[in-house]
């Protein structure tokens, strides 16, 4: 049985029959189990091995980052014979058994006997060393041709990356400018009225916003305050936002009423609006004289109006609707004194629609007891304590809308 298999080797296949079962005489069988490592890489060795049967894997640089299968030999090969030419006997690859093998050990005596006897077979060593050579050369082009591809194409996604961040830093710069831009239209400085004292706090989401709020001094010791959210954000929001805050403050020095202003606002809301925003408002007069603030709701939040003794005020509340979709506009208009020492607050839905890790709202019960909690404070400590009562609240949950706040305290 060793001797035809032996013949089907063909290195030995130009070998006469004597020679062949000399060899299958003399050569020592061996079996080795699958995943076995028959030869490591840089190990010396005085042996090699022709395999009758099962296969093995050529493996450079095994168990590194490096590593890279070279060949898989199967029956009627031999292995390891690389060493019998190496002047420190050392293996140039390891190989490992990918299935059961049958193996029969030729040691550097045997090998140097044989070549003694049969000369000739010098030259069947050398073809296949050589075919494995050119093997060995083809897989390194590949390798290289497909290293290079892989950096080729690691090159163009950094450059896309390196683009990609380019684009970022000019679009943070754009949006840091933007911002720098609506924060320097809306109100500057917080308005002087006698017995009054005010407090403002804006907090977009994001670098711009669509909340607002402005201060319109109409004369006579009246203050026009107005407080709006557009219904998206970021950059369209802030658009929107401009917009209608640049009408509201044109049209409320020259209507005559409050629902004229904003039905003025609407109408060019309308006629400008293919985006299918909208932008909820609250706007009032405060009269410095009767502390009355008469005020319109156009979808907006109703304002939280406390007494000295911080004790809710109830607020009427009618139908009003956001300006920008509907051309015969619904609004809610209402009239409030202001007790002495009370506070009224105007604010978005970024306040009481703040959410904790849990999903759970901030709403406007939390809202009232901050206000209870800083009864003593000034407006515009009261806009911070708010301010800083959501942020606690929140937590590390992302912020979902814009906050705005207004605080008016009566002397």
């Amino acid at each position: 049985m060793k001797e035809h298999l032996l013949s089907r080797v063909p290195l030995f296949a130009a070998l006469p029959r004597s020679e062949i079962e000399h060899l299958a005489a003399t050569l020592r069988p061996r079996e080795v189990p699958a995943e076995t490592l028959v030869f490591r890489e840089g190990r010396t060795g005085d042996y090699f091995y022709i395999l009758l049967d099962g296969e093995v894997e050529i493996i450079k640089a095994l168990g590194t980052d490096a590593e890279r299968l070279l060949a898989v030999r199967g029956a009627s090969s031999f292995i390891g014979e690389m060493s019998l030419f190496s002047h420190d006997r050392r293996h140039t690859a390891s190989v490992r058994a990918r299935t059961p093998l049958v193996l029969l050990e030729m040691t550097h005596a045997d090998f140097d006997a044989l070549l003694h006897r049969q000369p000739a077979l010098a030259y069947e060593v050398v073809r296949t060393l050589s075919t494995r050579l050119d093997e060995s050369e083809n897989l390194t082009i590949r390798d290289l041709l497909e290293k290079n591809r892989q950096l080729r194409q690691a090159y163009d996604e950094l450059k896309a990356a390196q683009a990609q961040i380019i684009e970022k830093e000019k679009l943070e710069a754009e949006l840091n400018v933007a911002r720098t831009i609506q924060r320097s239209i809306l109100p500057h400085a917080r308005p002087s009225l006698p017995g009054f004292d005010f407090g403002t706090l804006i907090e977009p989401m994001t670098s711009v916003g669509g909340d607002f709020f402005d201060f319109i001094p109409l004369g006579d010791n009246r203050l026009g305050i107005a407080v709006g959210d557009v219904s998206e954000h970021g950059v369209p929001a802030a658009i929107f936002m401009a917009l209608t805050y640049s009408l509201l403050r044109a049209e409320a020095s020259r209507a005559r009423s409050l629902g004229e202003a904003l039905r003025s606002v609407n109408r060019h809301l309308l006629a400008m609006n293919a985006s299918g925003m909208f932008v909820t408002v609250l706007y009032g007069i405060l009269d410095g004289a009767t502390r009355e603030f008469r005020y319109i709701r156009a979808g907006h939040e109703l304002p939280m109006l406390l007494d000295k003794r911080r004790e809710a005020i109830p607020l009427s509340r009618g139908p009003g609707q956001m300006l920008g979709l509907f051309p015969n506009l619904v609004l809610d208009e209402q009239s409030v004194t202001l007790p002495p020492g009370g506070l009224l607050l105007l604010y978005t839905d970024g306040v009481t629609e703040a959410m904790n890790a849990d999903g759970e709202l901030f709403e406007e019960e939390r809202l009232h007891t901050v206000l209870c909690d800083n009864r003593h404070a000034q407006a515009q400590e009261v806009c911070d304590s708010v301010w800083s009562a959501v942020q606690t609240y929140s937590g590390a949950a992302a912020p979902r809308d814009d906050i705005t706040l207004v605080a008016v305290k009566v002397d």
